[in-house]
């Protein structure tokens, strides 16, 4: 059965707290995706991303590797909330509508978040953008992470506030992405 967790119910959420770049959050994430294809394979269509801050050299961020699997639809990739348990995925209804989404290995210590999100949806394409803009732009990181340490400072005991505070600046680089990405290829 899932191991699942209600968003309403967040006070046991962890600390917002910023590291520096770690040059060891690549290799965490090869070594996750490597389990999570040979676990999810037959729901992959469109590879297995890292994606999030840690993703992207030399920008401080919270010490959780992101990933974002591509799958056909959110409706026959379901079966994966059960196989994601097994290898201690929380399960959350987070943006259900776009994703399924989950933190491991819970909500109050997490090292990993998931998003299995459909290969031709506009969010698939915009997180990959956005990670791409920013590995390519260092001036647009900088901006970014000048943002995210604000806003860590000021709500450090309030992960939907520091998310929150990052919408509009989110927004306004994924406009820039989308542009920016139509004559680029993104890689994994």
């Amino acid at each position: 059965m899932a191991n699942t967790h209600d968003e309403a119910g967040r006070d046991d959420d962890e600390v917002v707290t910023l590291r520096p770049y770690d040059p060891a959050w690549p290799a965490g994430f090869r070594s996750e995706a490597q389990v999570l294809a040979e676990v999810l394979g037959p729901w992959i269509t469109g590879g297995v991303h890292h994606v999030g801050s840690t993703a992207i050299p030399d920008l401080a961020a919270k010490p959780v590797i992101d990933i974002m699997v591509g799958v056909a639809d959110l409706d026959s990739s379901r079966p994966c909330i059960d196989l994601l348990a097994e290898l201690d995925y929380c399960y959350a209804p987070h943006r259900a509508d776009v994703m399924h989404w989950f933190c491991k290995p819970s909500p109050a210590r997490r090292t990993h978040h998931l998003h299995l999100v459909p290969t031709g949806s506009e969010r698939f394409a915009d997180v990959l953008a956005f990670r791409d803009h920013l590995r390519a732009h260092p001036e647009a990181a900088r901006e970014y992470e000048r943002l995210k340490l604000q806003l860590a400072a000021r709500h450090s005991h309030d992960r939907d506030a520091y998310t929150s505070g990052k919408s509009a600046m989110v927004a306004a680089l994924t406009r820039k992405a989308r542009t920016w990405s139509a004559d680029h290829q993104s890689r994994p």
